[in-house]
């Protein structure tokens, strides 16, 4: 009974990484037998290996602070940074051969429309012309320019432009 008791874990209880973690492991049935000397070994490797790791993540840490040290000092600001990305990834795109193939038919695009509007500009010129040259249009122009003068008169009939 005290045997089955050492392997088994209570549900209260909380494993944790490590070495209480790899105690408590229970062996998996599709997982095939080992002898005890293979899971000691196999136990001693994970232990070394987990120590190694954590090492590596301290040293990794204090590189960082290592780096950010530097950049301080060098007056390397996160902003610089930001700048410095933008304008490499700016240049990255502009490089690029979908950027040029883009830029060329925008400007191509741009220049039909160009001539499209001055051609459309220069249609409503003439039409307006044309309809400035009608009878119609030069009837309209002079009852205007007679109820401009007729007004213009009256103005200066009137003392203060003060209709009575």
């Amino acid at each position: 009974m005290e045997q089955a008791d050492q392997g088994a874990v209570r549900p209260d209880s909380i494993s944790e990484v490590g070495e209480d973690a790899v105690m408590s492991v229970a062996v998996s049935p599709s997982v095939p037998t080992l002898t005890e000397e293979e899971q000691e070994e196999l136990r001693d490797e994970l232990l070394r290996v987990e120590d190694e790791v954590m090492t590596l993540s301290q040293v990794l840490a204090a590189k960082e602070k290592q780096v950010a040290d530097i950049k301080r000092k060098l007056g390397i600001t996160p902003l610089n940074e930001l700048k410095q990305n933008i304008s490499k990834s700016w240049q990255e795109v502009t490089t690029s051969t979908a950027y040029k193939k883009t830029s060329e038919g925008l400007s191509v695009a741009g220049q039909k429309a160009t001539a499209a509007f001055t051609s459309m500009g220069s249609a409503i010129s003439r039409k307006f012309e044309d309809v400035r040259n009608t009878t119609t249009f030069k009837s309209f122009e002079e009852k205007v320019e007679t109820l401009k003068v007729k007004d213009e008169k009256r103005s200066q009939d009137e003392p203060n432009g003060i209709s009575g």
